[in-house]
């Protein structure tokens, strides 16, 4: 039997890999939004696209994302598959219109008569002192506007799958990559932004957690760039003799609960990790979960490490204070672990 081939591919190039086979694979698969076409995306999402497939298919677009997503909805609900990049999630706002009383409610609203396979993408992440408006993640934001699947790949392998899950999805799906883990020469790229990822064409599954790493002391759930700073943790966690549990969760929605309460069940004790705000986000919805389906499988209350409720600081300093990152979750997941 052939071996899949594999390479190593920054995130960016994973995700472009996605677009194009889809692309070559379905006619009705086209692109549209800011800088996507020459320049590839600022994030490189769109890297070389249109020299292959043309302005009709890799569609720059003015400074409206009203009006693109808009237009990429309309398209949607015509049997079109057209994937839009707002680029960054900051900017959902002034598109919110689109976003949510369009392309979350049509599909309801129509009984299903009227069906939207659109993906919107969008950039989230801090890290890099673009300050208030540039910096969010907004899982939550999403996550709690029903009517969209949302999703955030963590590794190259995950984003070039879980890129063609999404496009061939039916329903409207907003997919979410971090700006840390796609590779740009300008940026300060980082070992984790590169993966072995297989030529071939292959999907994984949207709503699937992943355990990174099994243990039998605590559970740290993350995504994205909480879970690689979860990676570096659980190792010197292991050497002061803590066995960890890392899980990733890749969708937000759907939210895969079964991994996280069957990994809570072994370990009895749970800590989640989110560069998204603390109030009403996503670690308090895990909680929540927890609390009211594996109450008592827990030996200790659940710790989380959030975002705290301020806007994302320009001051470098600032930033790294608020930033969950590896050494903040070596010291919450001991202080869980001696509870």
């Amino acid at each position: 039997m052939e071996t899949e081939k594999k390479r190593s591919l920054t995130g960016n190039k994973a995700m472009s890999e996605a677009i194009r086979s889809e692309m070559e694979r379905d006619e009705n698969v086209f692109v549209l939004g800011e800088d996507i076409g020459e320049y590839g995306g600022i994030f490189g999402s769109t890297e070389g696209l249109i020299k292959q497939f043309g302005p009709e298919r890799i569609m720059d677009t003015p400074i409206s994302e009203t009006g693109f997503i808009g237009a990429a909805i309309g398209a949607a609900s015509e049997g079109m598959r057209p994937i839009a990049e707002l680029m960054f999630v900051d900017f959902f706002g002034v598109t919110m219109d689109q976003i949510y009383n369009h392309m979350a409610k049509i599909p309801y609203m129509s009984g299903g008569n009227v069906k939207l396979p659109m993906v919107l993408m969008t950039a989230v992440g801090g890290g890099y002192n673009d300050a208030a408006q540039h910096s969010q993640t907004l899982y939550a934001t999403f996550a709690h506007l029903p009517g969209m699947k949302v999703v955030a790949p963590t590794t190259p392998y995950d984003l070039k799958g879980m890129m063609i899950s999404a496009i061939r999805d039916d329903n409207p799906v907003v997919f979410m990559f971090h700006k840390t883990l796609q590779g740009l020469g300008w940026m300060d790229q980082l070992d984790t932004s590169i993966g072995q990822v297989p030529e071939e064409t292959y999907s994984v599954p949207l709503g699937k957690a992943k355990v990174i790493k099994e243990g039998t002391d605590v559970t740290i759930v993350g995504l994205q760039m909480t879970t690689h700073f979860g990676m570096h943790a659980v190792k010197e966690l292991e050497e002061n003799g803590i066995n960890a549990e890392l899980i990733d969760l890749r969708s937000i929605v759907p939210l895969d609960k079964e991994t996280i309460l069957r990994s809570v069940k072994k370990t009895g004790r749970l800590l989640i990790v989110d560069e998204d705000y603390k109030s009403f986000g996503i670690s308090a919805e895990i909680a929540a979960i927890v609390a009211e389906e594996g109450l008592y499988d827990l030996e200790a209350p659940i710790k989380r490490l959030a975002i705290p409720d301020v806007p994302i600081p320009y001051s470098r300093p600032l930033e790294q204070y608020i930033l969950p990152n590896a050494e903040k979750i070596v010291q919450a997941a001991t202080e869980l672990a001696n509870e």
